[in-house]
């Protein structure tokens, strides 16, 4: 597997990002729009002010050929440009007409949209998000595994819940889970042996300090 990202970001000056639940609901189906398309997701959590993503950018993923201009303006891009194609699967040639995606501009339409959005519902101005926002590299698959356990513990962390299972705003109930989702579930479980180990995993302490210092956030 190609190298992963966590991607985290926060409100400006710590203020809320989410504030009810059609807040976490728009912000996945955003996110579901404009970073999809263009990566696999390993693990996430959305917390009232702060939220964390553990990512791969696809290999091979353009966009299908349009005219429009490139923009920073979500609202006005054209659609055709999330209409995305694996050059491996589809059997188009390099000699066609593609633009290749730009992985932080996908993130920059995903939080303009949002702020936008919240700014309107709430009737506020300005900024919304800390920028730019916060990314590293992770370079050693063994890593992996324990981000997923830092990322879904996040909220047990910061004293939400007692355990991941009974916080709605995190990939732990879709890893457990049989029904369909775009989570690259079966890799995280691979990560893990088993959904058993993976359960029992969630259940021991994390080194959350350590973790973050490791992160520096």
């Amino acid at each position: 597997m190609s190298k992963a990202n966590i991607i985290i970001n926060r409100g400006i000056n710590s203020c809320n990002l989410f504030k009810e639940t059609i807040n976490y609901k728009h912000f996945l189906r955003l996110y579901d729009k404009y970073i999809n398309p263009i990566a696999d997701t390993f693990a996430w959590v959305l917390m009232p002010n702060h939220f964390h993503f553990l990512v791969r950018i696809k290999d091979d993923v353009v966009y299908k050929y349009s005219k429009a201009e490139r923009t920073a303006d979500s609202d006005i891009l054209n659609e055709i440009k999330w209409d995305t194609i694996n050059l491996n699967l589809s059997g188009a040639t390099h000699a066609d007409r593609f633009k290749i995606p730009i992985p932080h501009l996908h993130f920059s339409h995903l939080f303009n949209s949002y702020t936008k959005y919240f700014n309107n519902l709430y009737n506020r101005h300005g900024s919304l998000f800390e920028r730019p926002f916060k990314r590293k590299l992770i370079e050693k698959e063994i890593y992996l595994k324990y981000l997923v356990l830092y990322i879904h513990n996040n909220a047990v962390h910061h004293g939400f819940c007692d355990h991941a299972v009974e916080y709605p705003w995190s990939s732990y109930l879709s890893c457990i889970s049989f029904k369909t989702t775009k989570l690259q579930r079966d890799t995280v479980i691979e990560w893990f042996d088993d959904r058993e180990n993976f359960k029992f995993m969630h259940n021991k302490k994390v080194e959350v300090e350590k973790i973050e210092k490791w992160l520096e956030i």
